[in-house]
């Protein structure tokens, strides 16, 4: 143990030298607006850690997007969902800067972006132009904020990333953010680890009671325990300007001032960013809706934002211990909260037992499972989960309940059904789906082998086989059939599929293709009529809108410019 705390203090001082030799005077600001975040690097977010800061746009688009030092454009990829319209540039010094959720690009981007489109006849594609096609000087305008892809409201998504592709905190490279506000605490929690560990006289989590002092930080309530226990806690930031709750910059734990445990979101690396789940008490955070944060390195968590611990950042209580546990939350100004625990080792009688559910399947985290179960054959590949596990799998019919969403998964996980019952034309419309909020299937891709379906998920849940054999859904937004639209700038046409969703579609006005963005929020497509591909006075639209299950629409109507 004593080996492997010098090593960690090792590394971290090598990185902490590192990070002192970053080129903090290289990067400007990316918006010339004041730098206000709705998001912060390392922010714990749904499978993944936040790789970026979350800029905010005044609730607004069209922001213009300033390089931030000279390079030159290394990748763009336009989609419908995650980053929707994104850039990366590259810099001569290494690193990589990325913007994501643009409106649009500018000037000679654009042009670049729409001659692809108009060339492929796609909206959606990925491109890494050569010979430093694109080049770009400070200060010049490379793209304009915006709402694209998985965005929930108009803001920057702006990244600095290292020369191995791992995102940096950009707090790091001189970035100012005002922030003279503390760190906040929503909970904090004792976990038992072991049989023969518990606390407050239970071998189970439980939370702590939170007592607020003077000087604004926190004390719990005295803890009762015995054994090995580690902590977890929910705790949010927020900077001057905005009541977003962003994520902490640094979480540090001691016992007696002896440091324990300690958690740093400078750097991380997209192959790790799943184990998050692993880090965090995903049980908790799906029935609770709150991110307890384990502050305890548990097996099969190779996170390097943990970057110091002793005993994995478990304490071992004796009876007749007498000690503080100490949890210091900072951001990364400085501004500190801190939260006393208390213990006392004492002998308790009868103390609640574990929480575990007996069910007919044990699955070992570190061997591949096949289950059969009614129609369904499910496989579990090796370290798909983070721990031997008990796995509620029932299946009624066309019905499989393959145990609830409260267990993280980090491999894929295949389940197939024999579908030979149904009819031969009905196979080609057929999927496994699982139930949503409103008990609806939500479609997952499927394969299909003969009358066998498969489809692959990293969620437990409730699946059914589903049906979907009705077409998409198409309405014009701003025109009418046979009309004069001469004062639109845009054409704008609804297009929905409540079962399987949209899986593409493709416009041509004369024959002629045209590019239109589809904007899976509201359902609609638009295309702008300063592509310049429209030029007759009599125009006949086509438009194909096929879903995932192949069922088809073609809309046609007629429309009339100057």
């Amino acid at each position: 143990m004593k080996h492997f705390i010098f090593l960690a203090t090792l590394f971290f001082g090598l990185f902490t030298s590192a990070q002192q030799d970053l080129p903090k005077d290289y990067f400007g600001s990316p918006l010339d607006i004041p730098i206000i975040l709705s998001g912060s690097f390392g922010e714990l977010r749904s499978n993944h850690f936040h790789s970026g800061l979350d800029i905010k746009t005044q609730q607004r688009e069209g922001f213009p997007i300033l390089a931030p030092a000279d390079g030159y454009v290394k990748r763009i990829k336009v989609a419908h969902y995650g980053y929707g319209k994104a850039l990366y540039i590259q810099h001569p010094n290494g690193y990589t800067t990325v913007y994501a959720h643009l409106q649009r690009y500018a000037n000679d981007i654009e042009k670049y972006v729409k001659e692809l489109q108009y060339t492929k006849e796609t909206f959606e594609f990925e491109d890494f132009p050569k010979n430093k096609l694109l080049s770009v000087k400070k200060g010049e305008i490379i793209g304009y904020t915006g709402n694209s892809g998985s965005s929930g409201g108009p803001h920057l998504h702006f990244e600095i990333r290292d020369p191995a592709s791992r995102p940096m905190n950009p707090l790091l490279f001189g970035i100012e953010i005002p922030d003279t506000k503390t760190p906040l605490v929503n909970s904090v929690f004792v976990y038992p680890v072991g049989d023969s560990a518990y606390a407050n006289n239970s071998k189970n989590r439980s939370k702590l009671r939170l007592i607020k002092q003077k000087d604004g930080n926190y004390k719990t309530e005295k803890l009762s325990a015995l054994g090995k226990i580690g902590f977890g806690v929910s705790t949010y930031d927020q900077q001057n300007g905005a009541s977003n709750k962003n994520g902490a910059y640094q979480i540090k734990t001691s016992v007696n001032g002896s440091e324990k445990f300690k958690v740093l979101f400078e750097k991380f690396s997209f192959a790790e960013t799943r184990y998050l789940n692993r880090f965090m008490d995903y049980e908790y955070f799906k029935t609770n809706k709150s991110r307890v944060q384990k502050l305890f390195r548990q097996d099969n968590n190779p996170l390097s934002v943990i970057v110091s611990e002793d005993d994995n950042g478990y304490v071992t209580i004796e009876d007749g211990f007498s000690s503080d546990y100490t949890i210091e939350i900072t951001d990364y100004k400085g501004n500190l909260m801190r939260i006393t625990v208390p213990i006392e080792g004492k002998v308790a009688e009868n103390p609640e037992p574990k929480d575990d559910k007996e069910t007919d399947h044990y699955v070992y985290h570190k061997q591949g499972t096949a289950i059969t179960k009614g129609k369904f054959d499910i496989y579990i590949p090796a370290e798909s989960l983070y721990e031997n596990t008990y796995l509620n799998i029932e299946a009624k019919g066309d019905t499989l309940i393959f145990h609830e969403n409260i267990i993280p998964v980090h491999k894929n996980i295949s389940i197939s059904i024999d579908a030979s019952n149904y009819k031969s034309e009905e196979l080609s419309k057929l999927y496994i789906g699982e139930l949503n909020y409103r008990g609806q299937p939500s479609y997952n891709n499927n394969s299909r082998r003969g009358t066998k379906l498969t489809t692959r998920t990293r969620t437990f849940g409730t699946y059914v086989l589903a049906i979907d054999n009705t077409p998409p859904t198409v309405k014009p937004v701003n025109f009418k059939d046979g009309k004069w639209i001469s004062n639109n700038k845009t054409l704008k046409i609804k297009i929905e599929d409540d079962r399987s969703g949209i899986s593409s579609y493709r416009a041509t006005v004369n024959g002629k293709f045209i590019l239109m963005e589809y904007n899976y929020k509201t359902d609609v497509l638009t295309y702008d009529f300063d592509d310049d591909v429209v030029q007759d006075t009599e125009n006949n639209l086509k438009l194909i809108v096929v879903d995932s299950m192949g069922n088809s629409t073609t809309f046609e109507a007629t429309f009339f410019r100057k």
